[in-house]
């Protein structure tokens, strides 16, 4: 892991919503690490599914990093007739699914790994939620399914930035999953060797893995941490744009 990647990633992501005017970048920014983690260690009959959607920056500008997506689509993020929109859909290639609601992206990644083991297919299917997305009844239907299915071959990853802090608070969520009958680990969400340890040490679980990951909305850039409310769906002027440049540096 190069620190220089990782900014570099949050960077691309400022310079997409700076451009379009519109992304969410504090929900972008707590899942650098993670994605990052993902994308450099999947095998090739692995599969990524991001369910909290409006992380989309983050894994439009993660796929270009990686060269899995032209980077000169990134200026076009969320523009009329752009390949990019706010939320991801199917079109580019290695975008599994398409979100928009929250508590989609679940499911479909459960029905994929469900194929995977009727195919008898290898890999693994690993699926992004959010702490808040945890609020809708779908990820808790889907967690009882899995678990009833022994879908083993699935990893729910779930971004805990605290984004349910002016909502319903859904606290625990370490026990909720292992209540349910999955494996679960709780992790710091920037480390990458914590991320890396956990996800990819061992392949052969006997229950579907829950990894619950700790993390900042808005990560490297301390008036997003703080304020993140403020942020959670808003473009930067010219002169925060700079500054966070620099802050980022």
């Amino acid at each position: 892991m190069n620190k220089k990647d990782l900014k570099n990633i949050r960077v691309s992501i400022l310079e997409m919503v700076r451009k379009a005017n519109e992304g969410h970048i504090p929900s972008a920014f707590s899942v650098v690490e993670l994605l990052y983690v993902i994308y450099s260690k999947m095998e090739k009959n692995d599969s990524f599914f991001l369910s909290k959607g409006h992380a989309s920056a983050a894994l439009y500008a993660v796929l270009a990093h990686f060269n899995y997506l032209d980077k000169k689509y990134l200026e076009t993020f969320c523009q009329y007739d752009s390949k990019l929109g706010g939320h991801p859909h199917r079109n580019p290639p290695h975008i599994m699914n398409s979100s928009g609601s929250l508590g989609h992206g679940f499911p479909m990644a459960c029905g994929y790994a469900l194929g995977k083991k009727i195919l008898k297919e290898s890999g693994r299917v690993f699926c992004l939620i959010g702490d808040g997305e945890s609020n809708e009844g779908t990820i808790w239907e889907t967690a009882l399914y899995v678990k009833h299915l022994e879908l083993n071959n699935l990893v729910c990853i779930v971004d805990n930035n605290n984004s349910q802090g002016r909502a319903v608070i859904s606290d625990n969520l370490k026990g909720k999953f292992s209540s349910f009958g999955w494996e679960v680990y709780e992790i710091d969400g920037h480390n990458i060797s914590e991320i890396e340890k956990t996800l990819f040490i061992d392949h052969s679980l006997k229950k579907p893995l829950c990894v619950v990951a700790n993390t900042k909305k808005g990560k490297g850039i301390k008036i997003m941490e703080e304020d993140y409310f403020t942020w959670h769906h808003k473009s930067p002027s010219d002169e925060e744009f700079n500054l966070f440049l620099k802050e980022l540096s």
